[in-house]
Formats: C-alpha cells, sequence, structure tokens
C-alpha cells in the first residue's frame, strides 16, 4: 500500500522531472478500525504500515527474501493481511537489532530517550502494549486501574511490559528515520511536503488515554458528545464521526500544550500542515453520543484565535493552510483572514451555483485551488454524476464535455491565480469515478486506491512539467524547513 522506502524516492524523483513543487499526503498516523487516517490510534506516532521492508533490508536488519514476500500486487490493499505481515516482518528485524547490539541499537535507544519525544512516545508504547495485552479491546475496558492511569498500575505495567514497548519503540524509530530519509529527498528535490492534521482524534487511542481531562468523557472514560458535521453536499444526515469532543476549557488553562506539542510533532513530516476542519476551531458540531446520525446536534464556539496564538508563541514561523470547506460562516472566514491563513478552493464545488466562489474568477492568490480533494470523486466520477444545471454551467464557464472537463479543469486549477494547485493523482491519469479514495458518506470500501506501478510516466511528466512551465508553477528553490512556505506549484 505504499511506505517510506524506494517507491516514496522514486515518486520524489518524477516529481521533480514533471516540474512539481509539492506533494501533498494523507495523515500518517497508525489506523485503527475503518482504515482511516483521519482516525488515527495516536496524533503523534506513525504507521507501522507505512515502515519500509525494503530499507529493513537494505539495513541488514531483515533477509533479502523478505521484501519479495511482503508485496501484493492486487488492484487494491488488504490491510489486515498487511498488519499481520509487517508486524511479523518488524518483530524479526527488532529480533536482528536487539540481538546484535550494534549501533543501530543504540539509535534506537537515543530515539525514545530524545527530548521530541518526551511528550508522547512512553504513553503510546505503554498503550500499544496493553492493547495487545488485553486482545486489542478498548482502553475503558481495561482493568480500572490502568483505564484511570494510577501510578502504581502504571509502573506495574511499565515493568512487566518493557519488552513489548521496546518493540513499539522501535517501530517508531524506524518509522521516523524512514520519513527523515524522504523529507531530505523532498528537499533536495525541490518539492514541499504538505502534511495534514486532522482536527479529532479516535477515542480509543492513545491520546484520549493519556490526556483525557482534556476531552469531553464521563466518569467512566466515555463520551458525552461526539464530533460530526450537520447535513451537507455529502450527505442529507450529515456526518457522525463519532471523535470524543475536546474540553477547550481545560485546554486554555493549560495554555493549548497539547496541541502545541501536536504541530510541533506535525511539522516534523511536512514543510506546510493543512488544517483538517478548519472551521471546528471557531465552532463545531456537537452530537449526543447515543445518536444514530448526525442530524440531531447543535454549534457550539470553539477556541477560536486563542489557540493560534499559543501555537505561534511557541513554533514561530508555522506554515499553515487553513481547510475552510462545509458550512462556513461569517466567524470562520473571520478567523481565518485574521490568521492571515490561506484557505482552499474546490473545482468540482464550481459549478453548483452560479457565481460560486470556487469558480476560477473568484479565486484569490491567498489560497490553494484543488480540482478535487480526498473527499470527493474523481473528476472524469463528479461529471459523470452531475446533474444537468452543473455541466450547463461547466459548458458555459470552460467549455467542457466528458472527454475534455478532467484536462480542463487540470488547466484551471493552474492557471488559477491562487499561489498553490493540488490535483490528486487520479485526475492527473484521468481515471473514472472507481478510483475514488474516499466517500464520507460511506462507512467502508475507502483508502484501498492504488496507484498503477506503470502511472509514472516519462510522457506525463513532459506534460505537467509544460503545464506548469506556462502557468508560471515550476518551483524556484527547494524548501529549506519545516515552518517556511513552499514555493509557488
Amino acid at each position: 500500500m505504499g511506505d517510506a522506502g524506494p517507491e516514496a524516492l522514486r515518486f520524489l524523483r518524477w516529481l521533480e522531472e514533471a516540474g512539481q513543487g509539492m506533494w501533498q499526503i494523507l495523515p500518517l498516523g497508525p489506523t485503527g478500525g475503518g482504515d482511516s487516517p483521519y482516525g488515527a490510534l495516536s496524533a503523534f506516532a506513525g504507521s507501522p504500515l507505512l515502515v519500509s521492508v525494503d530499507r529493513l533490508v537494505a539495513d541488514g536488519s531483515l533477509p533479502s527474501a523478505a521484501a519479495a514476500e511482503e508485496k501484493d500486487t492486487g488492484p487494491a490493499p488488504d490491510f489486515g493481511r498487511a498488519r499481520a505481515i509487517k508486524e511479523r516482518l518488524l518483530r524479526a528485524a527488532w529480533k536482528t537489532v536487539r540481538d546484535r547490539a550494534g549501533e543501530v541499537l543504540e539509535e534506537c535507544d537515543a530515539f525514545r530517550r530524545a527530548p521530541e519525544q518526551a511528550f508522547w512516545l512512553d504513553d503510546w508504547i505503554l498503550y500499544c502494549a496493553l492493547r495487545e495485552k488485553f486482545h486489542g479491546a478498548p482502553w475503558v475496558e481495561w482493568p480500572r486501574a490502568l483505564a484511570l492511569r494510577e501510578p502504581a498500575a502504571l509502573r506495574s505495567a511499565r515493568t512487566a511490559l518493557e519488552p513489548e514497548m521496546a518493540f513499539h519503540a522501535f517501530v517508531q524509530f524506524a518509522f521516523f528515520r524512514q520519513w527523515g530519509s524522504v523529507r531530505r529527498e523532498a528537499a533536495a528535490r525541490g518539492v514541499a511536503i504538505l502534511g495534514d492534521v486532522p482536527i479529532y482524534v479516535v477515542h480509543d487511542s492513545a491520546d484520549v488515554w493519556a490526556h483525557a481531562r482534556l476531552f469531553s468523557l464521563d466518569a467512566s472514560g466515555r463520551p458525552e458528545h461526539v464530533a460530526g458535521v450537520p447535513p451537507d453536499y455529502f450527505s442529507e444526515t450529515g456526518q457522525l464521526w463519532g471523535y470524543p469532543l475536546y474540553r477547550w476549557d481545560r485546554l486554555a488553562e493549560e495554555g493549548y500544550g497539547w496541541w502545541v506539542e501536536r504541530f510541533r510533532s506535525a511539522a516534523r513530516l511536512a514543510d506546510v500542515l493543512r488544517i483538517d476542519h478548519f472551521r471546528g476551531f471557531a465552532g463545531y458540531w456537537e452530537v449526543p453520543a447515543a445518536e444514530r446520525t448526525a442530524v440531531n446536534g447543535r454549534w457550539r464556539p470553539g477556541p477560536g484565535r486563542d489557540l493560534f496564538d499559543a501555537v505561534a508563541g511557541a513554533l514561530p514561523g508555522l506554515a499553515l493552510i487553513a481547510e475552510d470547506l462545509g458550512t462556513i460562516t461569517p466567524d470562520v472566514e473571520a478567523l481565518r483572514d485574521g490568521l492571515a491563513l490561506p484557505g482552499m478552493r474546490v473545482l468540482q464545488f464550481a459549478f453548483s451555483e452560479d457565481d460560486s466562489p470556487h469558480l476560477p474568477h473568484r479565486h484569490v492568490p491567498d489560497a490553494v485551488v484543488y480540482t478535487g480533494t480526498h473527499d470527493n470523486d474523481t473528476t472524469l466520477g463528479w461529471f459523470d454524476g452531475a446533474g444537468e444545471e452543473e455541466r450547463r454551467r461547466l459548458w458555459e464557464v470552460l467549455g467542457s464535455d466528458r472527454d475534455s472537463v478532467v484536462a480542463d479543469l487540470v488547466r484551471a486549477a493552474y492557471g488559477s491565480v491562487a499561489r498553490r494547485a493540488v490535483v490528486p493523482m487520479q485526475d492527473l491519469l484521468e481515471l473514472p469515478g472507481g478510483a475514488r479514495m474516499n466517500d464520507p458518506a460511506s462507512p467502508s470500501g475507502n483508502w484501498r486506491w492504488r496507484m498503477p506501478p506503470d502511472a509514472l510516466s516519462a510522457e506525463l511528466a513532459s506534460r505537467l512539467r509544460r503545464l506548469a512551465a506556462v502557468s508560471g508553477r515550476v518551483p524556484r528553490s527547494a524548501p529549506v524547513a519545516s515552518g517556511v512556505s513552499a514555493p509557488r506549484g
């Protein structure tokens, strides 16, 4: 399903050849049920699935046969099978590293003790070890002393589970070591990485277990209210995400320290950060935990500028983008504009009404334009499902029919006055709706699109480089560090 190994480096080389200056990625955290990168078990840890077996073979931690064992060239990944194979190989690699007691083990031990991991790593590896001890049960179902983190119970668990904790520390060491190589390669190729910071975390996560006081939970640790959005473009009953909501009052009392550390950690992974569901920081949709849909919710005030001022004070120069889609009200716009954050324009949304703010002539320089996002259908799939009025506006604005719509929207994105333009690979490859990455209205079957192995052709690279050149989007320099704005591209 892709990882931080040789294929990621090959993709970066292809992006440079294609004259592209930015690679937008989904969140990289360890996924839980549903396999959604927006439902990670940790806001800080990296996904074991993204650790490259090829890199472990090259490091001498695994035999060469392991690389072939892991390969799967089917049309879509099997996450369950992948987890089983990857865990077995990671455990074998850890045994080799541990038994050799050489330089890699010393580096792993140094990683575990490093201040960069002090805020989260010990909680994460203990959570993983306990989760395995209790056969995957959610933390609220663990023995009460452990669920409520009584100090004596935690000390006893750390002593008993140290071997398992050490393995999970190694997995994180391997992830961050390999992703560091990807970042260095990207910088060398002039490609900025645009990362993603989901607003919420799942209830059964190391974060909620370790920082329960910061979430809206009852005395047993279960959510009182959960997150979602009201009925919208994607669903008539809204989207019931089910994530626990924050106790913004307590976060404010603590100077938003948890969020500062979250942004600090995310900035290690990317040059620019997209803030998922930005409108939730101005006001969020609160739904009683017992509800089956998101219809019966209410708007509640978010932390507003106070949170971002705290983050800016601790992490000056952080480069952010606001995902300002959905139900956008004047308070959301005021928060975005007051923070001088670029927003988003999505061309697939542009033709649902006259003079839509997503139409090319309404774009502004301080924005990021997309043909569609990971939550949209492919452009070809969108066209096939579009109504008569949408198609009529599309024809009036761009003169597009089914044969030309993908190329026309890609060209409109690159030609926009928006400083950044992002196009999903599915649209660059002109794929139909079956290649969609995620359908927010569907709880299963998502996140499984796999790029065909022959997709990165020289012909496509040449065509994209020419389009980037005529629209002034060939990057002029490589990103130098996290928190520095990426080049136009």
